[in-house]
């Protein structure tokens, strides 16, 4: 099935930090990927675009594996799944998307976490990691997020990652099945942030 991406071999990259790390997603990881995502379906649907009929199923997990190894290839976006050092658990996903070389040098990113997992600081260490990642192994100048006004647990996080709130963006995502507008946050390789330590294995 060459056109579901499993004759491509997902790369290597992990990135480690202290608790969690992270790696690209692989074919191995669609149980665990159908499983929180079918357990917190009803906590993420709000902030995401609309979940495609087959979401849930062995065939969308293929589809957008296809994707993320295709943006992987054309180097124009990274995707991570987020794994909990401890004992391999599948928490989240993080992804660098819109990757723009020339004279921008600059991505955009998104996150989830799976509802068991909200609220203990993963997800503030996988924006930490990824951050690392951008400037130091991409070289990118600027990363760029956005979310909803009411989506106060996500505006925090950026704000704690350092990240600062640049503007409105009107009707910028189709979110839920419609239009809204975004805040809209940036951070420059400059920008202080918090630090953390970050292993590279390839």
């Amino acid at each position: 099935e060459p056109m579901f991406g499993w004759t491509r071999r997902a790369p290597d990259t992990r990135l480690i930090g202290p608790e969690i790390y992270l790696r690209a997603p692989r074919r191995a990881d669609q149980e665990a990927w159908l499983e929180i995502r079918r357990l917190s379906r009803d906590f993420l649907e709000p902030w995401e675009p609309s979940w495609p009929s087959d979401s849930l199923t062995p065939m969308g997990f293929r589809r957008r594996l296809n994707r993320f190894l295709s943006d992987w290839d054309a180097g124009t976006g990274y995707a991570f799944f987020i794994f909990r050092k401890a004992d391999d658990a599948l928490l989240g996903g993080i992804t660098l998307a819109n990757v723009r070389r020339g004279v921008v040098q600059s991505a955009n990113v998104g996150y989830w976490i799976g509802l068991p997992h909200t609220r203990r600081g993963h997800m503030s260490e996988a924006l930490q990691i990824v951050l690392h990642f951008c400037f130091s192994t991409l070289q990118l100048h600027r990363v760029e997020a956005a979310t909803l006004p009411e989506n106060l647990a996500s505006r925090g996080l950026l704000e704690r990652a350092g990240f600062r709130q640049e503007g409105l963006a009107r009707q910028y995502l189709c979110i839920a099945g419609r239009w809204q507008d975004h805040v809209t946050f940036g951070i420059l390789k400059d920008d202080p942030r918090p630090e953390v330590a970050v292993l590279e294995a390839e």
